[in-house]
Parts: C-alpha cells; sequence; structure tokens
C-alpha cells in the first residue's frame, strides 16, 4: 500500500486548547503522525511518498473562498495585533444573532469556527494545506489505478465544515479527496467515517447530495462531541435525502456494538456501488484513547481493515484522531496491512 505523507504537518503545532474548563496542552500534536509513520516504515507496509501541489482549486471546490482566504490571512491579522500566542475565538454568533462577518482578528475566528480547541498557529496554514495536497495526490493515486492508499494526513479534517473550523481540522481532507475523485470521473463516492467522534464537517458538506454516501459511526451526540450533529435520523435533504446514515452508539459500547454498525454501514456502502470509498481513518475508538469512550482494543483494527476491503472496490484511507500516543501507530496499521491484504 502506498502511503502519502508531508513533514509540513509539524508546522502546526498549538500550545493549548480549551478542555474540561481548562488551557491543556493539545492532544492533537505533531507526535501523532509521526508515530503512525514510523509504524508505517516498521511494518513495511509500502512506499511512501511526498505530496504534489495541486493549488487550491480542489480546495474551493469543497470550501467557501472566504474561509479559505481567512486560513491563509489569520496568524498574519492575530500576530498584527502583538500578539504571539496561539489565535482562538472568544465567542460565537449563536441563536438569534447575525450572520455577518467581523473586521477584527477576534470575530473573524469566532465567525469561522465552532470550538475553542482548534488553535491557529504561525505555521497552520503551511500545514494544513500540505494535508489537502496528500489527500488530493492519495486521491489522483486511486484515480490512476491505486487500490489501496494511505494518505496521511495531520492536521485532520473532517469536522472542518465549508466554511467553519473546529475539532482540530481547519480543511476537510476526507470531502476534498471525494470532490476530486467525482470531478475526475467517479459518479459516486462513499465516505465511511470510523472516528469515534461524529464527522460533522463531511456530513454538512455532502448533505443534500446523491453522489457522496456519508456513513458514520461514532459517539453519540447526546452523549458525545461535537453534540449538534450525528443523529441517527439525520437522512440527508433535498437530492440527498437517503444518503446519509448515522450509527450514533452509546458510552462504553462494546466492541461487538461497535462491529454490528460497521458490518450494516458497509451493507450500505455496497448496496450503493460507489467508484471508490474514502475511509476516515480515526483509531480514537480504542479503548485506552484519553478523550474517547468506545472499547476497541488494538486486535480489532486488523477485523476493521479486513472488513473494509471485503468491498472489493478502490480505497482511500484519510487519517483523522487518535489520541492514544503510545498506540496510534499500531492500530492505524493494524487497519492498513489488513485492508491491504499484508496481514500474517
Amino acid at each position: 500500500m502506498l502511503t502519502v505523507y508531508s513533514n509540513d504537518h509539524r508546522l502546526h503545532h498549538g500550545k493549548g486548547e480549551l478542555s474540561e474548563g481548562e488551557l491543556k496542552p493539545c492532544y492533537e500534536c505533531p507526535e501523532r503522525a509521526d508515530l503512525v509513520l514510523a509504524a508505517v516504515l516498521r511494518s513495511k507496509l509500502g512506499d511512501v511518498i511526498a505530496p504534489d501541489d495541486f493549488g487550491l482549486d480542489p480546495v474551493r471546490r469543497v470550501h467557501n473562498a472566504r474561509y479559505v482566504e481567512f486560513l491563509q490571512q489569520a496568524w498574519d491579522l492575530w500576530a498584527a495585533e502583538g500578539r504571539d500566542c496561539d489565535a482562538l475565538p472568544i465567542n460565537w454568533a449563536v441563536r438569534g444573532m447575525r450572520q455577518i462577518e467581523p473586521e477584527h482578528i477576534d470575530g473573524k475566528l469566532s465567525y469561522f469556527s465552532f470550538d475553542a480547541g482548534t488553535p491557529i498557529t504561525a505555521g497552520t496554514w503551511t500545514a494544513v494545506a500540505a494535508a489537502a495536497n496528500v489527500a488530493l495526490t492519495g486521491a489522483a493515486k486511486v484515480h490512476g489505478g491505486d487500490g489501496c492508499v494511505f494518505a496521511l494526513c495531520r492536521p485532520p479534517g473532517h469536522h472542518a465544515a465549508a466554511d467553519y473550523l473546529g475539532g482540530y481540522c481547519f480543511l476537510n481532507n476526507a470531502a476534498i479527496a471525494s470532490q476530486y475523485l467525482l470531478d475526475h470521473g467517479a459518479s459516486r463516492i462513499a465516505v465511511l467515517d470510523i472516528d469515534y467522534h461524529h464527522g460533522n464537517g463531511t456530513q454538512s458538506i455532502f448533505y443534500e447530495r446523491n453522489d457522496v454516501l456519508f456513513v458514520s459511526i461514532h459517539g453519540d451526540p447526546l452523549q458525545e462531541y461535537p453534540y449538534f450533529l450525528g443523529h441517527a435520523d439525520e437522512r440527508g435533504a433535498g437530492p440527498g435525502e437517503g444518503y446519509n446514515a448515522n450509527f450514533p452508539l452509546r458510552w462504553q459500547s462494546s466492541s461487538s456494538e461497535w462491529f454490528n454498525a460497521l458490518d450494516a454501514g458497509l451493507k450500505l456502502i455496497a448496496g450503493y456501488a460507489p467508484d471508490s470509498v474514502v475511509i476516515s481513518l480515526g483509531v480514537d475508538t480504542y479503548i485506552d484513547d484519553p478523550i474517547s469512550q468506545f472499547r476497541l482494543e488494538s486486535e480489532d483494527y486488523f477485523r476493521v481493515g479486513s472488513r473494509i476491503a471485503g468491498l472489493d472496490i478502490p480505497m482511500l484511507f484519510v487519517l483523522e484522531g487518535g489520541y492514544a500516543i503510545d498506540d496510534i501507530g499500531t492500530n492505524a496499521v493494524n487497519v492498513l496491512i489488513s485492508a491491504a491484504g499484508t496481514a500474517d
């Protein structure tokens, strides 16, 4: 299996996030991608290549142009205020407030985000643009005939919607890759999101479309972040009605319950008969993940990969979450080697 990876991810390194009422060190850190890469190399999964530069046109196919411009400018606007700390928002335009973009950077940060856990740093734009190119290069390889590719993206992307950031995510790598495949001849794409947290951004981007089937298995939003999307009755709208499937599971759900949801999701995907499947690969479903409440063990991830491989269609894995640092590499690669058919 080919892996696409960029060292530029290290340029995004937030100092802190607001969590449980405190400013804490960021769970989403450069070490995550470094350890996954080390596991890829150790396992001899296959070649590792650097991404090509696709420019911003494929990004703007998914994200609002004004939002992309904000991401490019945010740090400079923040630093122009004499600040050298991470840029974080201070409030949000909630119910009853108007959706007008402010002029000042503090207002812009609030307008284009939905949480205070996603800091912007001096190197954030370079890192997120590189992550999008990693995903696009992976999609191009799948389009070119590779049956299974891993886009080792960081920062992750599935919480980013067309015009807002959050959940450690800035550009939606899986959505950008999916749109690229559609723009290059695919008629239908399935996105399977197996991250512990609901991929609210991906759902929002494709919610009114029938050329992308979105399937997500995640913590019940009645209990779990991002709270305000991910319910089972969210089935799509307009032309997209019936093309969105959520499988919310309660805290401490067993591995058997999780795999039952996976099997149901895979059945939907098989019936949809997509040209390719893009997998938002989060391994924060792991029993020892510090911010999650599911119970998968490292050995379970071999089963995850083999069941996805049973679809027998071209697939692109895009790295999302996973915060148990000691085991993130093992868990991610266990999925990949079984999906690629190279497990012992």
